[in-house]
């Protein structure tokens, strides 16, 4: 007997939710594993629910009609797979035959009613499943009309179980070999359950399983909420698996995706994918069917949904709703559906899943403008009642236009703004056609969409359903839902935050800073005594001489960041956007990185994206030409070649350019708002091995960007100012723990970036075993030490990778703790409500080792490198410069240098001198070191002061930062004054 709070307990309870919703129990004895069905389930429905056919199977067969039908039945699996089956029946002995019935469009036929409510939804516990191993056992499975459709792995977080460990055992345990158990041809998803949280998979693949998140979302963030007196999950099998729910799901939602993998042109092979809906496009599309049909025509509908939300799918099967919709009358809802994109993409999607939904061809019809207009295209397919129509954002317009004059007609329109003109422009054509609208107002689809609704009463034959990532204000007002407080929000949402929890997008803020935090990060580094002189180290200090007034500067800090920084990452795939503030400022730019490049022998290629043709000092420029003669079509798969790594834009890519080897973003452009928000979100894309971004922001202050983005996150994960120094206070509060040794982050370091190792999987046994003997020791810790070990750990994580991104910390401490630390993070035991695990990823350690191996920047030597710090005074060097009167610098100065700095310049001097002596630190300084130590502080900070004073003479300040000459002469004797006069202070 099970106890009330073990797994067994649990897999009861979810199994009589299941009896009480209509589903019947089928014993595992039933099953037979070899072919992967419920025998005599299958044959009762038949003859239950179609004599006429099954009396023809035995007049064909005589006496062995049910071994020939389940001989067929198996081999039909192993060629078309399980849900062309359920959905289009077995074609045996001239005979179909249904595998199961789906819910009729209409009530006009009780005979599909009543054999609809024939089918039998069956539940098993234990499912024996395996023909060679009788003991393996699933803990779910659900099977309709005896064919298994889904199996369930449950884990009790009471008994110290949680999500993470079933789907580790789908991917250590379970065989995706067995009929049921493999790809297409047995159940179709397999879920993960424990009482927090819910994950899928549709194709197990071993150790290369791929789970998605199944969760509702929880304060617009990750997870889910709670549910009084009941687990957070039952919804699972509460509601999405109640009868009429998951049948609708196999006939509406799942589908096979089938991707041409293409070499030079031609295809190689055909990769399918099963596609299952995630929970909130499961949500989203049921909550607008059963609004419209409600409803009716004449309503407007703002859906919010981020990025790696999935739009593309969730308007194709919105779509596939809405075009056949009736009302409780069983009339049409619509008499067509208009999809207006800019993605080309989206009609091919659109078909293919209409085709394998439905088997129909011919419902989807694209606007294509050949051999006429597309306006009159247009006019045409609405006219002869084509199905689905696609057209572009231009042609919008004329859909108001010509559903006007059609009031006998019903039509949904479908806005996807999801990769708008990568323009960023609307078309002169676009702003004309809108009668009676300030063109002045109108910039993207949205003011387009917001301005017409404007200009225009409710239309009683249209509604609009338009999906947006970044929804503006007149766009909320114009289609949203009155939110209760005067104001308005979208129908359904699905925010930034919950994307970035469940893994589909980066946080592009994690890793953003201004560049005063960027150089003030970078020079308290420089200082830190505990970072060695190496020269990835001393690197650093090009920056704190360089301030970036001009963009010859700022394309070095670029540049130099880049291949330090940014180049490495994503296996050395990482690319770079420049932002611009106009046409002109990226042509500068553009010319002044191929310089630099060449100038320094890099092996580094450029592109800019720009419209027109730009005049800037008497020449003038196209995007062609100063790309080599590359079209501007052809630009984004150019772009994509490793042949280039930095894109320059100006107005151009800022919105609707998916590339996921984006890394680093460099922001040299007063960005606000929802500008603001879709330009750093060029970053967000995931992709193999990239476990972060990067944003270095000349222009904009980190409370504007945090402003901008907080509408869109649902909670904002801006991060604050941070003290440098506090690095290293948490490396000191870890050791304090006393949870590892570190000769054994010294041990996995040599292991870790053995040349030898040439893949993680090849030492991860080696590896595991260094970090075990710390696991060990935490679990031993109270709970309490647990968590703040665990926090303290993630916060150093944390801080670490953004701090390594602005410098680098070469063989120290921390770069080996970080190292050592982001391996035990993933290992240490969980609670299960905890955040899901951040530094996990086994190809990003991969790509990580090879990152830093490539580098130079580790080495494999188990003492920990020391630098020393200031000696005490007396000790060092005591040779005195001679002494030199400030009022003879500028004199001195021009002799040698042929410059003609004057009086105010020297007067500018003066006022340096007394910022100098003004502060406490250098004085205490220059009293306690020898002058070449003080020289070490003394030099970066005169720089730091020359910036500060930058605007009281411009004149001076850039001939200080251009020329070398001038700023040592100017360095040399403000040192040696300020060191003098600190003595005797």
């Amino acid at each position: 007997m099970s106890k009330q709070y073990d797994e067994a307990a649990f897999e009861d309870e979810i199994a009589a939710a299941l009896l009480k919703r209509g589903y019947t129990r089928v014993p595992s004895d039933d099953f037979d594993p070899e072919r992967g069905i419920f025998p005599d389930e299958v044959v009762s429905f038949v003859q239950k629910t179609q004599p006429e056919a099954w009396e023809q199977l035995e007049t064909a067969h005589k006496g062995s009609a049910r071994e020939r039908f389940l001989q067929e039945l198996t081999s039909a699996l192993e060629r078309q797979g399980t849900l062309e089956l359920l959905r289009h029946g077995l074609r045996t002995t001239g005979t179909k035959i249904e595998l199961a019935t789906f819910q009729p469009n209409t009530g006009i036929n009780p005979e599909l009613q009543a054999r609809y409510e024939a089918n039998c939804l069956g539940v098993t516990q234990q499912l024996h499943y395996s023909a060679t191993n009788p003991k393996l056992s699933v803990d779910l499975a659900l099977s309709v009309n005896g064919i298994p459709v889904a199996t369930g792995e449950l884990k009790n977080t009471f008994t110290d179980q949680a999500n993470r460990d079933a789907r580790e055992q789908y991917r250590q345990d379970r065989d995706p070999s067995e009929p049921v158990l493999r790809f297409k041809r047995g159940a179709l998803v397999h879920f993960a359950i424990d009482q927090h949280e819910i994950h899928y998979t549709t194709e197990l693949a071993g150790e290369d399983t791929h789970f998605l998140p199944f969760n509702k979302g929880h304060e617009k963030g990750g997870g889910n909420p709670p549910r009084e007196n009941d687990h957070r999950t039952a919804y699972l099998w509460k509601d999405v698996w109640e009868k009429d729910s998951w049948m609708e799901i196999i006939q509406r939602f799942i589908h096979i995706d089938t991707e041409e993998i293409k070499k030079d042109g031609i295809t190689v092979e055909e990769d399918e994918t099963i596609i299952f809906p995630r929970y909130h496009q499961l949500e989203c599309v049921r909550q607008l069917v059963a609004s419209a049909k409600e409803e009716g025509p004449g309503e407007d509908y703002l859906i919010q949904h981020s990025t790696g939300s999935g739009k593309s799918k969730s308007i194709a099967w919105l779509v596939h709703r809405i075009v056949s919709l009736h009302d409780d009358q069983d009339d049409a809802v619509f008499d067509g559906v208009v999809v207006v994109t800019d993605r080309t993409v989206l009609d091919e999607q659109l078909r293919n899943t209409i085709y394998e939904l439905d088997h129909k061809t011919g419902v989807v019809h694209p606007i294509k403008g050949e051999n006429r207009s597309k306006s009159e295209e247009l006019a045409e397919a609405l006219e002869a009642g084509k199905p689905v129509i696609i057209t572009t954002l231009q042609t919008f317009p004329y859909v108001i236009e010509h559903a006007q004059s059609l009031p006998e007609r019903d039509y949904a329109v479908v806005v996807d703004e999801a990769h708008s003109s990568q323009s960023g422009e609307m078309s002169a054509e676009m702003k004309g056609i809108l009668s009676g609208v300030d063109e002045e107002d109108i910039e993207d689809w949205e003011d387009a969409m917001a301005e017409n609704a404007k200009s225009r009463n409710k239309q009683p034959n249209l509604s609009f359903f338009a999906f947006t990532a970044t929804p503006k204000a007149k766009t909320l007002q114009a289609f949203g839902e009155p939110d209760g407080d005067g104001g308005h929000e979208p129908f359904h949402l699905y925010s930034m935050q919950q994307a970035i929890d469940e893994g589909f997008i980066i946080d592009v803020l994690q890793n953003y800073t201004t560049y005063e935090t960027f150089y003030n990060v970078a020079k308290v580094v420089e200082e830190d005594p505990q970072v060695p002189e190496q020269k990835a180290v001393n690197a650093i200090s090009r920056f704190l001489k360089l301030h970036p007034h001009n963009v010859s500067q700022k394309v070095e800090i670029i540049v130099e960041h880049f291949r330090n920084h940014t180049q490495h990452k994503i296996g050395g795939k990482a690319k770079a956007m420049i932002v611009t503030s106009s046409r002109a400022h990226a042509v500068r730019y553009k010319k002044s990185i191929d310089d630099y490049i060449e100038e320094n022998g890099y092996d580094l290629s450029a592109l800019v994206a720009f419209s027109g043709t730009v005049e800037d000092d008497g020449s003038r420029y196209t995007e062609r030409e100063m790309n080599g003669g590359i079209k501007e079509s052809e630009l984004p798969n150019v772009f994509d070649t490793p042949e280039y790594q930095v894109l320059v834009v100006a107005d151009k890519y800022q919105t609707g350019f998916d590339q996921p080897l984006l890394h680093t973003m460099y922001v040299d452009k007063k960005l606000s708002g929802i500008q603001a928000v879709q330009t750093l979100s060029r970053l967000n894309r995931q992709h193999p091995g990239k476990e972060d971004t990067f944003v270095l922001d000349f222009e904009n202050e980190q409370a504007e960007i945090k402003e901008a983005f907080e509408p869109f996150y649902g909670k904002t994960t801006v991060t604050e100012e941070m003290d440098p120094q506090h690095l290293q206070q948490l490396a000191s509060e870890l050791d304090a723990f006393r949870i590892y040794e570190q000769e054994e982050v010294d041990r996995f370091v040599k292991v870790f970036f053995d040349p030898s190792n040439t893949g993680t999987e090849g030492a991860h046994g080696k590896l595991s075993s260094i970090v075990q003997p710390a696991r060990d020791r935490f679990v031993a810790k109270e709970e309490e030490i647990q968590e703040d070990f665990r926090s303290t750990l993630r916060s150093f994580l944390r801080l670490y990778k953004f701090q390594s991104q602005i410098v680098s910390y070469a063989d120290t401490h921390l770069e080996k703790l970080y190292t050592f630390g982001r391996f035990l993070y993933k290992e240490l035991p969980r609670q299960s409500h905890d955040p899901t695990v951040e530094f996990d990823d086994e190809l990003a350690l991969q790509y990580y080792r090879l990152e830093k191996s490539e580098e130079g920047s580790i080495g494999l030597s188990a003492d920990a490198g020391e630098v020393e710090g200031p000696t005490e005074t007396g000790t060092g060097g005591s040779e005195a410069d001679d002494e030199v009167e400030l009022s003879t610098i500028v004199e001195k100065i021009n002799e040698k240098l042929g410059t003609d700095f004057t009086e105010a310049d020297q007067l500018f001097l003066e006022q340096l001198k007394e910022d100098a002596l003004e502060d406490d630190h250098l004085r205490r300084s220059a009293r306690a070191n020898s002058r070449e130590n003080f020289a070490l502080e003394f030099d970066d900070a005169l720089t730091s002061m020359f910036i500060d004073r930058m605007d009281q003479n411009q004149e001076l300040f850039a001939e200080f930062m251009d020329n070398d000459e001038v700023q040592e002469a100017i360095t040399k004797h403000l040192r040696q004054q300020v060191y003098q006069e600190s003595q005797s202070g």
